[in-house]
């Protein structure tokens, strides 16, 4: 009897991993190893804030919710301790957050992402990390959109003044 709790348990795991994973904008996995209680309840607080769900998870289990999701080549990274923190609202953020954890403690270690279902090494998940925010992204498209209308601007001004300095300089030189 108590086998058949045991897998109805596995079970709904399974599928909470699974509704996670779908829910997410992006996961990265990470070997959390080294970590003091103080350093882990500080990178949960800033998870937190940043609407990230960071959660130590059984490889085995994840591995089972990927398969079911048909998520490829996720079980090499399966190896070692786990925790994945789950981006509900920005993609990036997750990864943003526990590189600055890893900065700071040098002790854990990126395993790999999963975003839109397709798995990135820890390289991917170190270059999604190094991403600048979308409130960067955004102001530096509207730099790009208002750079000609500025540029105009001011090649209209410098003309305007430079034309206005051509009278000025015509009646300096008349009158030496």
């Amino acid at each position: 009897m108590s086998n058949i709790n045991t897998m109805e348990l596995k079970k709904a795991v399974v599928a909470d991993i699974k509704a996670k994973f779908e829910a997410a904008q992006s996961a990265v996995l990470v070997d959390y190893r080294g970590l003091t209680v103080e350093e882990v309840t500080n990178l949960r607080s800033e998870c937190r804030k940043a609407g990230v769900d960071y959660v130590v998870l059984k490889n085995t289990m994840i591995e089972l919710a990927a398969k079911e999701m048909g998520i490829e080549g996720m079980e090499a990274y399966l190896k070692g301790p786990t925790a994945v923190a789950f981006g509900m609202n920005d993609p990036a953020s997750p990864a943003k957050i526990l590189a600055d954890t890893i900065k700071k403690t040098k002790k854990m270690q990126l395993k790999c992402a999963l975003i839109e279902n397709k798995v990135l090494d820890a390289a991917g998940a170190q270059a999604l990390a190094d991403l600048p925010s979308r409130e960067v992204l955004i102001a530096r498209i509207m730099g790009s959109l208002n750079a000609p209308v500025t540029n105009f601007v001011y090649a209209i001004e410098a003309i305007r003044k430079q034309k206005a300095g051509e009278g000025e300089g015509a009646a300096e030189a008349a009158a030496e």
